[in-house]
């Protein structure tokens, strides 16, 4: 079984040690402080157990505000890079308010040596962060 990193009503963690990931799954809208928990808690797991990847599933997210993803482009990444994250994959369901999202956010993320794509499936995702297929 793969242990939950984070529970909560708007967000969850899990970890696959044989795949060296961790999956976010959002659920609503977070407040500014519910946004950056995950993450904060994602990079404290990975200091004692091995993280290359990580996938985060937006298809339910509310709306993310604009200190959120200034937070995310200037604290998370860097901090990402940092404790060894290569690769990242974002499942949507692709609705034109994520799609304006997600555009923010790729390009913050390619400023980092991290590869980022975008899937409509987290089975697709997790076989390409496995597999780079």
């Amino acid at each position: 079984m793969n242990p939950k990193v984070f529970e909560a009503p708007y967000a969850s963690v899990t970890y696959y040690p044989e795949k060296r990931l961790l999956v976010l799954v959002w659920n609503g809208s977070p407040t500014k402080e519910e946004y950056q928990v995950p993450f904060v808690t994602m990079l404290e797991y990975s200091k004692t157990h091995p993280v290359d990847s990580m996938l985060s599933d937006i298809s339910n997210q509310g709306v993310i505000s604009p200190d959120n993803r200034k937070w995310f482009e200037k604290e998370m990444m860097p901090r990402a890079v940092a404790a060894g994250l290569k690769r990242a994959a974002i499942v949507t369901n692709g609705n034109a308010f994520k799609l304006y999202y997600i555009n923010l956010i790729l390009s913050a993320v390619n400023k980092f040596p991290i590869v980022t794509k975008l899937f409509n499936k987290q089975n697709e995702a997790i076989e390409w962060l496995e597999h780079g297929k």
